[in-house]
């Protein structure tokens, strides 16, 4: 029998209890998420067990297969999450919906250095990134577009996309993700 984690770990654990809810609704074996999330089979076992720290690319690949927004394996509202890949970092600030779609806010922010690979969200997810410091590339990974302080920019992220800080600066931003309403997105 397994040690129970410590006391920073509960939110791995009720962020994997939450995947595997998911993934049951969706009568989804184990090794079908994985593999169509490309993510390895231990791993993921892992992560429902609460005995791995999910990556933001993984939650990305993971939810993306779900048909679910990120926050929907995220804590509770009374929380602010933040998740944390390669080189980017988000807070969660809101979640909202209206008849059409369910959106996230995040603060973002971007370390200069390597760029981050965000894997496809499901068809129709859409990012909307404000710069406020620091200078961002980020969009389709074959077109990716520039913006500084005070700019803003808009893609479709139904297709693997990046994040990078041009030059020494860390990115601070905003980040809204609008996911289309669909029947699978109600879990």
């Amino acid at each position: 029998m397994a040690a129970a984690p410590p006391a920073g770990d509960r939110t791995a654990e009720a962020v994997g209890r939450r995947i595997r809810a998911l993934r049951e609704e969706r009568e989804m074996s184990l090794s079908t998420l994985a593999r169509l999330a490309g993510v390895g089979k231990a791993t993921l076992s892992g992560l429902e067990n609460g005995t791995r720290n999910p990556t933001l690319e993984t939650l990305y690949a993971i939810t993306a297969q779900l048909g679910v927004p990120l926050t929907a394996v995220l804590s509770g509202p009374a929380e602010t999450p933040t998740v944390r890949g390669a080189a980017v970092g988000a807070t969660l600030l809101e979640v909202f919906s209206d008849t059409d779609a369910t959106y996230e806010l995040y603060r973002m922010r971007v370390r200069p250095g390597p760029a981050q690979l965000s894997p496809a969200h499901q068809a129709g997810v859409t990012e909307h990134v404000t710069v406020f410091a620091g200078v961002l590339r980020a969009g389709p990974v074959d077109a990716p577009t520039t913006a500084g302080p005070g700019e803003y920019l808009r893609w479709t992220s139904d297709v693997p996309h990046s994040y990078a800080a041009v030059g020494d600066e860390e990115v601070r931003a905003s980040l809204l993700l609008r996911y289309p309403r669909t029947t699978t997105m109600d879990g």
